[in-house]
């Protein structure tokens, strides 16, 4: 079985920083991860590979430290990794990364599963996976919670607000998971040693077939006007009295100072 995990390096969420003049992501010197989300993707892809055999590549699109995510992913037990990375990818929205992760899959040629994670925490879209299906023409099955694969015939329970739908569709197939799905598996000393040996190629936008205009900033409908962190709100006050009628009067006292009753 051919299985192709696509995955994300992401800024750490309690880290993240905006450059107001262009809107983006400050990432110089910002702690980076791999993407929650992804690495129950990779974990689901190694399962499927210990039952069917296989083979487990993933596939990234981002700056050149991007390759570290991807060594960790090697460490836990995929087999091969590509990067996809080029000044021409920068400034993406969804749709123009998904063209983009789409040329590169085509590049690789058959494969049978494609799986992400449902979305990446920081932009929190969960439209890349879809938007990727509809440009290779698979089936796409979200927000699934178990997956199953028997006879080329994938059957899964995809998770909602108020339970579980049971779906049933054929290989090829694109599937984006949740995190109750696995509990990812740590690295192996061996898996890490095979990380720092491998080196992951590079493929750039002359190395794939895309239409410069579709992809990039160039190529992304969805514009981001301003981001901005919001001003921090004074400071609350704790009141502390000896007894319940004491801290409620001087909460009334404090509310009729300032004019709210």
């Amino acid at each position: 079985m051919e299985i192709i995990v696509c995955v994300k390096q992401v800024p750490d969420t309690t880290e993240v920083k905006i450059d107001p003049q262009t809107n983006t992501l400050i990432r110089q010197g910002v702690p980076s991860i791999v993407n929650p989300f992804d690495k129950n993707a990779l974990e689901e892809a190694l399962k499927l590979k210990e039952k069917h055999g296989g083979r487990v590549t993933v596939i990234s699109m981002g700056p050149p430290q991007a390759a570290e995510a991807l060594k960790e992913c090697i460490a836990m037990g995929a087999d091969e990794a590509v990067l996809l990375s080029d000044r021409a990818f920068g400034g993406a929205d969804t749709l123009a990364t998904s063209r983009t992760l789409a040329a590169g899959i085509k590049k690789f040629g058959n494969f049978d599963v494609i799986l992400c994670g449902k979305q990446a925490i920081d932009g929190d879209t969960a439209q890349v996976g879809p938007e990727l299906a509809e440009h290779l023409a698979i089936s796409q099955l979200t927000y699934v919670s178990k997956l199953d694969i028997t006879a080329g015939v994938v059957r899964v329970e995809r998770e909602h607000e108020e339970g579980y739908e049971v779906i049933e569709t054929t290989l090829p197939v694109l599937v984006s998971v949740v995190k109750s799905i696995n509990e990812p598996r740590y690295a192996s000393i061996k898996g890490r040693m095979k990380a720092n040996r491998k080196e992951v190629p590079v493929w750039t936008a002359a190395d794939v077939d895309v239409n410069l205009d579709e992809i990039g900033l160039k190529g992304s409908p969805t514009q981001v006007r301003r981001i901005f962190t919001p001003q921090q709100r004074v400071q609350g006050e704790i009141i502390q009295e000896d007894t319940a009628r004491a801290a409620v009067t001087r909460l009334l006292t404090k509310l009729n100072q300032a004019k709210i009753i």
